[in-house]
């Protein structure tokens, strides 16, 4: 978003500014800078209700830890499980799973429709200006969105846990986590194509700077088969390499820096790995400790590194901000279970 946001926050609102240590604190009036925004999406507590949204101003160190409810206050909840939020044709869509919805937003955040009819929505990928693909836990389909009137118009089968999806080449790259395969569609004509396989439990996918997709499978633990990661060739959909991981290790929330040219993902710590290098990374970049690393982000405005340590579950999470070495610059309070960001 390259507009600039200007409102006022009013009392009530909880807002953390803090460089040392995680506090809430009760600001009656806060105004938003012009500086690039980050959006944190708080899954909240299953079966609750709790979904929230945090914002995060990069450019005072603000933080609004229920930016929805602030900006919706006839309509303050999310619903149960706010799990992906990207932004289409000048719009927000905030995909919330267990409520079976997607919520239409303006720029400011504020809500103008919903999608509605949708099983377990997981993630929504657009595919021209009129038409975008959402994901499914149960649904055994992708659903095709009208943009334009934001109505589920129909559906591509696709059984098993649909997650993360890429578009390329006129192709959508859909992996599934109850599947071995990550699954081609045609989006010319909404028809699945191809699977490639890629092992169990394949939840990430990226494109990197060389127009290469990278897909991460945690892989199976109760069935001892490790995780991987593919390298997969978008023209021939054929996998060009692949690395195994450890018996035991469960990789997961594949993301890509500014450049395109450097992976990293959560195994218990936060790995890096370059997209030419021969082997996967032995050394944590941030090491754990007694943090829950759940969500993982790059800012492709620079290089810091955003994570998401859901601490218990029930608490509200803390977010950390690194530099490009690892080295850490601040740290906050978001909503219950944060598990991404979106970056303005």
């Amino acid at each position: 978003m390259k507009k600039i946001i200007s409102l006022f926050i009013f009392a009530l609102t909880l807002v953390s500014c803090v460089k040392d240590k995680p506090q809430d604190v009760v600001q009656p009036q806060l105004q938003l800078t012009g500086a690039k925004k980050v959006y944190i999406i708080n899954e909240g507590v299953f079966n609750s209700g709790n979904a929230s949204v945090s914002l995060y101003d990069t450019g005072n160190d603000a933080v609004v830890e229920d930016f929805y409810k602030t900006q919706n206050p006839s309509s303050p909840n999310v619903g149960d499980v706010a799990q992906h939020l990207a932004k289409i044709n000048g719009k927000f869509y905030l995909v919330v799973n267990n409520s079976g919805k997607i919520i239409v937003l303006d720029d400011q955040f504020k809500k103008i429709n919903q999608v509605s009819n949708l099983s377990s929505p997981r993630y929504i990928l657009p595919v021209t200006n009129q038409k975008a693909y959402v994901s499914d836990y149960n649904g055994n389909a992708i659903s095709i969105i009208d943009l334009n009137t934001n109505t589920k118009t129909s559906s591509i089968a696709c059984g098993g846990f649909t997650e993360e999806m890429v578009l390329i080449y006129n192709k959508a790259f859909v992996t599934n986590v109850k599947r071995n395969y990550v699954y081609t569609i045609n989006t010319i004509n909404d028809i699945k194509t191809d699977s490639i396989n890629v092992g169990p439990n394949a939840g990430s996918i990226v494109i990197d700077k060389n127009d290469k997709i990278w897909v991460l499978g945690s892989g199976n633990s109760q069935n001892n088969i490790p995780g991987k990661l593919s390298r997969i060739d978008p023209v021939n959909n054929q996998v060009e390499i692949s690395y195994t991981f450890a018996a035991g290790e469960s990789p997961f929330r594949l993301c890509l820096n500014k450049t395109k040219d450097t992976l990293y993902f959560i195994k218990g710590g936060i790995y890096r790995m370059a997209i030419n290098d021969v082997s996967l990374p032995v050394t944590a970049l941030i090491a754990n400790g007694t943090k829950n690393f759940y969500g993982i982000g790059i800012n492709p405005n620079n290089h810091t590194i955003y994570a998401a340590d859901a601490l218990d579950y029930i608490s509200k999470s803390n977010i950390y901000i690194y530099n490009a070495s690892g080295t850490e610059k601040t740290h906050f309070k978001a909503g219950l279970i944060a598990n991404g960001f979106y970056f303005e």
